[in-house]
């Protein structure tokens, strides 16, 4: 079992993902930065802050599983706003597709890891 939510792999990738989707957000254009470059900002923090406010609860099984399904409802999230990305701005298209790559990967990393809790987590 983990020691600290520092251990975990889906709040490692999420991390490491929030400051590339932060870095890449200041690359819309200027009226942008504040509408849906905040909207993607804001959903890539939450995957990675949902993860950390879960495994504060971690004691309460339901309430970690409740805070793991936040985070991988932002990761759906975040993945959205990348596809809006792609499609509004094709010179961001390719990093936008990077990173929704990357999304995805964590969404089934989240998967499992939801999967493992619910079945396995002694509190």
């Amino acid at each position: 079992m983990a020691k600290t939510y520092k251990d975990l792999d889906v709040y490692n990738i999420s991390f490491g993902l929030f400051i590339r989707t932060h870095r890449f957000t200041f690359q819309l254009p200027k009226y942008e930065t504040y509408e849906l470059g905040s909207q993607l900002r804001r959903s890539a923090d939450s995957v990675n802050s949902n993860i950390v406010e879960g495994y504060g609860r971690k004691k309460y099984k339901n309430d970690f599983v409740k805070f793991l399904i936040y985070s991988h409802s932002s990761n759906d999230e975040t993945i959205n706003h990348l596809k809006k990305i792609e499609q509004l701005y094709p010179e961001l298209s390719k990093e936008a597709e990077e990173l929704k790559n990357e999304y995805d990967k964590l969404g089934g990393k989240l998967n499992k890891f939801i999967e493992y809790v619910i079945n396995n987590w002694k509190t």
